[in-house]
């Protein structure tokens, strides 16, 4: 079996995939690429069991054929080649791998495509069309918020929540919670899903911007297909933790502020937090916020004030810097309004500018000031 193709080409759609390819997978047929040959299109699939993704790549190609090859060799290979048109070599019968350039011959040992998993089917109960812009905007304002624990499976994922309304993003880690929600977005059908983080970290890195997406959902995967590229993932099967309850509804003290000169003032003020807790403390006053900060096993402390527009009564409430911070990067809105009821209550951090078809609200729980004060 032997096909030509572009070596730019090639090594750009099997970057877009490459991400699926664990390490040291499971089972070790995971660590090559599938190629299959059809009717003059090459068809790459990774997978690691749990996420599996697919490109395909017009080529010329007079015969049909399948192989696993070793997707780290072969990327280093075409990384180190300039642009031009490679020739695939394949004996089917041993999978002895060669390949040909302009002026050099690379020889590498496939396996037998036959070991390689097969591609999981979505029996499609849902199926909703909405633009790559759309889904990474909703990707970049939640996947930061996911936890990282095992212990917790259902918080590892991204909740998606659709109705004929609108479609709503839920991430938590305990700590913090954002819901994103879409108004141009929604299903005749509703449904809730748990979209794992790995499959939506691979969505972030290879969607291109602008584009149609069709995503389908079954009850045990889902489908994303972006032009030539499919992912297919296996969805959570857990139950997400009840977050509207824990968004408080009465907050009457409302402080409004710069994001960039909040955020900066918390990246130099966390310097001089405690480095295990990142603890920060926030007192507000009439239109002024002091931020402040210690470490008592350094004998280190900080504190800078900045001017806000704060109506309600005089409080001091204690947070993390560190994630309220990485809160504040994943916004885009120039002003953001934080919402708070009491110093032992979850502050809300909501951006005063926004799409018209966004609705934006993160969650950040607080911490005791009593720990070093």
């Amino acid at each position: 079996m032997k096909f030509i193709v572009s070596s730019s080409v090639l090594l750009k759609n099997l970057q877009n995939i490459n991400g699926v390819v664990a390490t040291n997978p499971i089972v070790p047929i995971l660590e090559n690429f599938l190629f299959r040959i059809e009717d003059g299109t090459l068809t790459v699939t990774a997978s690691d069991l749990q996420t599996t993704m697919t490109t395909q790549i017009p080529v010329e190609a007079s015969e049909s054929g399948a192989i696993a090859i070793p997707a780290k060799l072969l990327l280093d290979t075409l990384r180190s080649l300039p642009e031009q048109p490679v020739t695939v070599n394949i004996d089917t019968d041993t999978f002895g791998t060669e390949i040909l350039t302009d002026n050099g011959r690379y020889k590498l040992s496939g396996e037998n495509p036959i070991d390689f998993p097969k591609l999981p089917t979505v029996n499609k109960s849902m199926s909703v069309d909405m633009t790559s812009d759309v889904l990474l905007s909703a990707i970049n304002n939640t996947v930061f918020a996911t936890s990282t624990d095992d212990l917790r499976p259902a918080m590892t994922g991204v909740l998606l929540q659709m109705n004929e309304d609108n479609a709503t993003f839920v991430a938590t880690d305990g700590h913090r919670l954002i819901r994103y929600r879409r108004t141009d977005l929604s299903s005749s059908a509703s449904t809730s899903i748990i979209i794992p983080r790995k499959a939506l970290q691979l969505l972030k890195a290879s969607l291109p911007e602008n584009v149609p997406v069709t995503a389908e959902f079954s009850q045990a995967n889902a489908s994303f297909t972006f032009g030539p590229t499919q992912l297919i993932c296996r969805l959570i099967d857990e139950r997400f933790p009840d977050y509207e309850n824990a968004i408080p509804t009465n907050n009457p003290n409302v402080m409004t502020i710069g994001r960039t000169d909040l955020l900066n003032s918390l990246k130099r003020i966390m310097i001089y937090a405690n480095r295990t807790t990142h603890q920060i403390r926030l007192s507000l006053k009439t239109n002024s916020l002091t931020i402040s900060a210690e470490d008592l096993d350094y004998s280190n402390e900080a504190n800078e004030k900045l001017l806000c527009d704060y109506d309600g009564e005089p409080m001091e409430i204690g947070f993390n810097a560190k994630l309220m911070a990485e809160v504040l990067s994943n916004l885009s809105a120039k002003m953001v309004s934080l919402e708070m009821s009491a110093p032992n209550r979850a502050g809300l951090l909501i951006p005063a500018d926004k799409e018209e078809n966004e609705d934006i609200l993160m969650l950040v729980m607080p911490v005791m000031l009593n720990t070093y004060a």
